[in-house]
Order: structure tokens, then C-alpha cells, then sequence
């Protein structure tokens, strides 16, 4: 645990907030820009959250807003430092990489604020920076040890060969990947994604996260990819080159299981699993190791999606709640064509509402763990929280980094 910054730290940082609600989005943005005029550190990051879709420096920029208001109490914090360190793991981040981000956020300081970022701001600043690079520097050699220590764990990036490779909807593929050492693989959390390092040709070395979609089983990973639009969306261009390219033999360079959204197995208190469109795929996770584990738990599977051509996985989750009494299964389907039939392919036309889990669900005694898109999950963690559920009892992971859900910071006129 590093010193505790000191009461006129502290004191300036809290003066700061005011031009962080103002400028905080121009200065990560900026901060940014100057970081990946490194390749070498530009390369550490998934820029499918930052330049492609301008996600990450508005994450970021939630991040330290909330890091200076709640500078005198960092407790609130926590879940935040477990979810960052996660993904850190997740990039392979190192303690070397630390003094590169300090550099850039100091000078977008000085960048955007101008005169403003006097001396004391950024020598603030640059405390406040370290107190917590220190905490997570620890917290991730704490996770890099315990994992490198485990059955089939590793640290850095292992190699894993495609297995084999199933067409689960019109834009959807599952991997079924094995260690190209032919050793174990670490079980995961049913939940849990895996970072990917893709050297693509023509575009470098490209990031990404895609979650498990199996089990745990200590001999392989599986993951479900959807395949986005790479002309309208470049984020799309590691999922269409996996669509395109991967083949049983592929080999694919692979970061070990990480994230902080996952099943709690220590208790059989009833589940609700929420998904939308690909937002699936930790679901089955979960799915597959209810079923395995303990059929016994009072699990509804919810999943939404536009139609039948592009519902995946729906065979392979009827299989797995069938003859067990304790698991359901409920889809919807927004805009069902003429071949989806009621009662066959979906359940309920429209979209999954918070009304209706707390309707049809037990609201009283359920976690829910919801995944999808922003819009999707914005509404029901919204929706379950006007109806009562207590925020301990609503999980969510989604594609993107999470703070996108909060508000976002204002922008300078």
C-alpha cells in the first residue's frame, strides 16, 4: 500500500474537479495522442476503444473525474481498481509502462489547461497518479503471480492452435482453441474474457478481448465472435479476420482468463442470466457450468435478438436446460421474420424489459447478470434499479469500456 497522499494533495486535487467536469474528455484525448506516438506503448493498448470509436479517453476521462472527487475517499473506488487491473492482466501490462502514461496525462495537463496547470497542480497531479499506479501495479503482480501459479496458468502471451471452428448464426462463429504446447489450460471463471495480440497485415499488431463462451474444462477455451462491419466499423477488423482467415490450425497468441464479471458459485440463491445479440457468450459460460455443476439452482436464461438468422447458440442452450427442471430458458426476438415461429424460435416479440424480468423472475431473492450493448444494458440496469433491486444484485459486463454507462463528462464550449 503506498503513503497516503498528503491533506494539501488532496486539497488541490479536489480544487481540480471543476476543470475536470469541464475539460476532462479534451485532456485524456490529448493525453492519448501523445502516449501512441510511441508504437511501442500504442501497441499495448485495444484500439478498438480509443481512435476507432473514441470509447477509452471518455472512460478514462469518467475515471478521473471520479478519482478527484472521491480523492478523500478512494474506498468507493475499489470496484474500479479490480475492474482496470483486470484488464491491464488481460494487455499485459507492466510496471515499465507506468512512467509512459504519467508523461503523457502531466503534458495533456499542461496541453489543455494552459496557464491554469500551475506547478502545484501538476506536481498534485502527479502524486495523485502514482498513489494509484502504485496500488495497481500491486494489485496486478498479485493477480500475474496467483495466475502463473495455477494449473495451467501463464503469464505473457502462450500460444493456442483453432480446434476447431462452428457457424453459429449468419454473423456469428464460435473457436474452440487448444494450447499449441499441448499442456493444460488454467479454468477459468465462468464469465471471464481472454486478451488476443493479432499481427494483421497492413495494420500492425492489433488488441482485443473476447469472452469464454465454455465451461471451465482444463483443456480448452472456447470463444464466440461476432463479425462486425470493418468498413463502417474498423473495431470490426479482428472479428472479420478471425471469420476470414482462422482455420483449424490457426495459431493465435493468447493472454490468460481475466475480468471481475463472473458467476458466483459459492451459493445456489436463484440466477437470471440477461443477454443481448452477442452479449451471449459469457451467459452459456455460466449456463454450461450451472448445468454441470449444480442443475439444482433456479437459473433463467433470458436472451434477446434481432431474429432467428442471427440468434446463436439457441440449439446448444435448449440442450443444456432440458430435462433439468431448475434451468428455463426465455427468448425475444425484436423484429421476428416470417420463418420465426412463436413458441419454436422465440418466446416474446419486442425487446427484453425491466418490467418483465421483475414480473416473471424471482426479483426478491435473484442476481441478475446482464451483457450486451450499451443501449440494451443502460435500460435494464436502469429499469432494475427503479424497480428495487439492490445494486449488489445487479452484474453487468458489456463490450466497451463500462464507464461508457455513466453520464459523460461535459466538453469545453
Amino acid at each position: 500500500m503506498p503513503a497516503p497522499l498528503s491533506p494539501h494533495t488532496v486539497a488541490v486535487i479536489k480544487a481540480t474537479v471543476p476543470a475536470l467536469e469541464t475539460h476532462g474528455l479534451a485532456i485524456t484525448r490529448r493525453m492519448y495522442e501523445r502516449l501512441f506516438e510511441n508504437a511501442d506503448i500504442r501497441d499495448l493498448f485495444n484500439q478498438s476503444h480509443h481512435g476507432e470509436t473514441g470509447s477509452q479517453p471518455k472512460a478514462l476521462a469518467l475515471a478521473v473525474l471520479a478519482y478527484a472527487r472521491n480523492i478523500d475517499n478512494l474506498g468507493v473506488l475499489t470496484g474500479a481498481v479490480e475492474r482496470i487491473a483486470q484488464k491491464h492482466v488481460a494487455l499485459n501490462i507492466l510496471p515499465e509502462h507506468y512512467p509512459h502514461v504519467a508523461d503523457a496525462l502531466l503534458a495533456a495537463i499542461r496541453d489543455v489547461l494552459g496557464e491554469a496547470a500551475t506547478p502545484e497542480i501538476i506536481t498534485a497531479w502527479g502524486e495523485a497518479y502514482w498513489f494509484l499506479a502504485e496500488l495497481l501495479i500491486g494489485r496486478e503482480a498479485t493477480i500475474y503471480r496467483d495466475l502463473a501459479a495455477r494449473t495451467g496458468g501463464w503469464n505473457g502471451w502462450r500460444d493456442f492452435v483453432v480446434e476447431s471452428v462452428t457457424s453459429e448464426s449468419e454473423t456469428i462463429r464460435s473457436f474452440v482453441l487448444v494450447p499449441a504446447d499441448g499442456g493444460p489450460v488454467m479454468r477459468h471463471e465462468p464469465g471471464q474474457y481472454l486478451g488476443f495480440l493479432v499481427d494483421l497485415p497492413g495494420r500492425g499488431v492489433l488488441k482485443r478481448n473476447y469472452s469464454i463462451s465454455c465451461a471451465p474444462n482444463g483443456r480448452a477455451y472456447r470463444i464466440t465472435v461476432k463479425r462486425e462491419d470493418a468498413a463502417a466499423h474498423p473495431a470490426g477488423l479482428v472479428s472479420n479476420w478471425l471469420h476470414g482467415s482462422a482455420r483449424p490450425g490457426t495459431v493465435l497468441k493468447v493472454a490468460v482468463p481475466a475480468g471481475d464479471f463472473f458467476l458466483d458459485r459459492q451459493t445456489t440463491e436463484p440466477v437470471v442470466l440477461v443477454s443481448g445479440g452477442v452479449g451471449l457468450t459469457p451467459m452459456v459460460s455460466m449456463l454450461e457450468s450451472i448445468a454441470a455443476e449444480t442443475p439444482e439452482r433456479p437459473t433463467w436464461f433470458v436472451h434477446g435478438a434481432l431474429n432467428g438468422r442471427v440468434h446463436a447458440m439457441r440449439g446448444h442452450v435448449q440442450g443444456l436446460v432440458a430435462n433439468r427442471d431448475a434451468l428455463s430458458t426465455r427468448t425475444f426476438y425484436a423484429e421476428p421474420e416470417p420463418q420465426d415461429r412463436p413458441g419454436e424460435h422465440f418466446d416474446e416479440a419486442g425487446m427484453i424489459t425491466a418490467e418483465w424480468l421483475v414480473a416473471n423472475t424471482p426479483s426478491a431473492r435473484a442476481t441478475y447478470y446482464l451483457c450486451g450493448p450499451k443501449p440494451f444494458l443502460a435500460a435494464l440496469t436502469n429499469g432494475l434499479a427503479r424497480a428495487g433491486i439492490p445494486a449488489e444484485r445487479v452484474r453487468f459486463e458489456f463490450f466497451g469500456p463500462a464507464d461508457e454507462l455513466l453520464e459523460e463528462p461535459k466538453q469545453a464550449a
